[in-house]
């Protein structure tokens, strides 16, 4: 309805679950990882639980467009199934003629337990690796959960021949805590809750979804995202709603874009005027605060904090002082617009210890001294993984594009460089201006331009040797022969799920920019706080 009104070729806040549309958080790009690890395990369980409308469904539809060639995949979306009915079911999504010819009522559950070994059985033969993913699997029965346990008995001396994802809500992980079901949960082979966005990434999860719309302006202001937040506990199907409801009533008001009283309307319509609620209990609650505190004020003794409590004032003093930041990265009205290209390119390179940069092509010289450029388009939760300083394109509030280094990230903050000043500003205002472009630097590894792949030795397998002992604080081996073995390979799939990439156990760009950058002390990180991923 309020497409064309706002410029937008689709509605940007759809509860579908449309791939297209996830955002990348940590959180999702963790979850993600799990569930590639799954495809490319060697059997038994995954399990991903969050609440409702945290994204899992849409992480698993982002999987199943991730699916290598050799899977063979079902997907089951209603499994309030009986054991019969779910064994019939995965014999029709994986096209299983059981019994030969028709599939009755009267099927037994053992013949069709027959036929989808068999049919696994074949699978291996040919090749195939075999997936069966569940969506809301909190609503199976426990005497059908065993018999998903009992399909996964089917094994040969490398691996089981099928590979179950369970997605569900938070209940499910407390179904599988019953001692009736230990048995399946020792078989899960890896698990993940996903949770809720963080207050800094509802910004950059509103202005994703715009993005992908087709959204040339902004129609959310960053004041109202902390609001936005707090209405939708970081949910990212609560967000969507609330926003699309914002949209309505702000294209029905004819406005440019979204304001506090529409927002705070949207709130009431959605929840059901929870604000109205509220209103009512404020003369109760006013009077229990009051009578609180005189009895507070009566017994009040003075006592020494607890590590908890320093924790959490410690906090609280963090996120004042967060509020105190600017909210708004400005180019200083000292310095030529058109230098900002030079002088952020001469703060990136002086990141790296170079003095002497050329204003010219950045990449040469990068190359020269044994660096390389990456030039891409992401998130923040990509920043943070590859923790190097980098060159953001970003714009202000009058529209003017102009480049800035990010030498500092944590959760509250970014500290930039900005043509000769460094300035330290809200993440809201990274979120808020940052148009996802960005150009960093990394060292050039010794090894050939060629993927790694296990069974491989030489000079290459040497380096990620050195490498993987250096994330894990040890001394690296002295064998000149070494072979990627399975060990080293468990080592490095650790460290992909860490990074948010696929854990395929082979090194490519990806991994050994990653690798190459996770250990690199010639240059300082942007959180040196931030941990490398998980220890092998």
């Amino acid at each position: 309805m309020y497409q064309s009104y706002f410029g937008l070729a689709e509605e940007p806040f759809s509860i579908a679950p449309d791939p297209r549309y996830l955002y990348m958080s940590q959180r999702h790009q963790e979850a993600l990882a799990h569930l590639l690890y799954g495809v490319n395990a060697g059997g038994g369980f995954v399990l991903l639980t969050g609440e409702v409308g945290a994204g899992k469904t849409t992480v698993c539809r982002c999987l199943l467009e991730q699916i290598p060639e050799a899977c063979d995949v079902a997907y089951i979306f209603n499994p309030k199934l009986t054991v019969e009915e779910l064994l019939s079911t995965i014999c029709a999504e994986f096209g299983i003629s059981c019994p030969p010819g028709n599939a009755s009522a009267n099927t037994s559950v053992k013949v069709y337990i027959d036929c989808i070994n068999a049919y696994l059985l074949d699978a291996h033969a040919r090749g195939r690796h075999t997936v069966l993913i569940i969506d809301e699997a909190q609503n199976l029965s426990a005497d059908v959960l065993e018999q998903l346990r009992l399909l996964t008995n089917l094994e040969t001396n490398q691996r089981k021949l099928l590979q179950i994802i369970l997605l569900g809500q938070p209940e499910l992980a407390a179904m599988l805590a019953r001692p009736e079901l230990r048995q399946l949960a020792q078989r899960i082979i890896a698990r993940y809750h996903l949770g809720p966005l963080a207050k800094h990434e509802v910004a950059s999860y509103v202005q994703h979804r715009l993005g992908i719309s087709g959204a040339q302006r902004p129609l959310f202001p960053l004041a109202l995202m902390g609001k936005l937040y707090r209405l939708s506990g970081g949910i990212p199907r609560i967000i969507n709603v609330l926003c699309d409801r914002a949209l309505l009533g702000t294209f029905a008001q004819n406005k440019e874009k979204v304001d506090h009283a529409t927002l705070k309307q949207a709130a009431r319509e959605v929840f059901h005027n929870p604000a109205a609620q509220r209103s009512m209990m404020r003369p109760l609650i006013a009077g229990l605060l009051l009578a609180l505190t005189v009895l507070a004020a009566a017994l009040y003794k003075p006592v020494e904090q607890t590590p908890a409590q320093a924790k959490a004032e410690a906090q609280t003093v963090a996120a004042k002082s967060a509020a105190a930041l600017p909210t708004v990265l400005e180019w200083p009205a000292t310095t030529p617009l058109l230098r900002s290209d030079e002088l952020a390119y001469a703060a990136l390179f002086k990141a790296w210890g170079v003095k002497d940069f050329q204003v010219g092509d950045e990449c040469i010289q990068a190359e020269a001294i044994g660096l390389r450029c990456l030039t891409a388009r992401g998130g923040l939760d990509e920043l943070r993984q590859l923790n190097l300083p980098a060159v953001l394109l970003m714009q202000d509030k009058l529209g003017q594009k102009f480049s800035a280094t990010l030498t500092g990230l944590d959760d509250r903050s970014a500290t930039f460089t900005v043509g000769e000043e460094n300035k330290k500003v809200s993440i809201g205002a990274l979120a808020e201006q940052w148009s996802g472009h960005y150009t960093l630097l990394w060292r050039k590894p010794p090894v050939a331009n060629r993927k790694i792949r296990p069974g491989d030795h030489g000079p290459n397998v040497e380096w990620l040797s050195r490498q993987l002992a250096q994330l894990n604080g040890k001394a690296a081996a002295t064998s000149t022969d070494q072979v990627f073995d399975e060990a080293m390979m468990h080592q490095l799939k650790q460290f992909q799920l860490a990074q948010g990439l696929i854990p395929d156990g082979t090194v490519g760009f990806q991994t050994m920019m990653r690798l190459s950058s996770a250990v690199d002390k010639t240059v300082q990180k942007l959180n040196l706080n931030r941990g490398q991923g998980a220890k092998p």
